[in-house]
């Protein structure tokens, strides 16, 4: 199997099955996330990821995760998440998104990130463009 490919697989079945060490084991030790949309959220290190992932597990004990679509180009893997989970609120998560990866040695070396979460009652596409425009339709 690629060992890119592999390297997606075990992620996903190491974060439904909830095994933190499994998930953290996907990463190199000096793996880099960069989140173009949110810059301050990137950062560097599997400690972090760790981090996020017991935070995330904890919260959500029930989170799920999904590849939808991917495809491989060497060492680098373009992937398509959902994430679905109950909040301690009792409302749902969902974020969907692509993540793209680099891959060395069957980890994870770097990633652009760009997960959201699904944003409902937002308005139609003739809401958004003009708010994000700061203009009124």
């Amino acid at each position: 199997m690629d060992p890119a490919v592999g390297m997606l697989e075990r992620l996903c079945a190491a974060t439904n099955a909830h095994d933190l060490d499994a998930i953290v084991a996907c990463f190199k030790a000096d793996y880099r996330n960069e989140t173009p949309a949110h810059p301050q959220r990137s950062f560097n290190g599997n400690g972090q990821v760790r981090r996020n992932w017991e935070m995330i597990l904890a919260a959500m004990p029930d989170i799920t995760t999904e590849v939808t679509r991917s495809a491989v180009d060497g060492t680098t893997v373009w992937s398509e998440w959902e994430h679905r989970g109950t909040r301690a609120d009792g409302t749902t998560h969902v974020m969907r998104g692509v993540i793209i990866f680099g891959v060395e040695d069957g980890q994870a070396a770097w990633a652009r990130f760009y997960l959201e979460p699904v944003e409902h009652g937002g308005g139609d596409h003739n809401e958004f463009i003009p708010r994000q425009l700061g203009s009124r339709p």
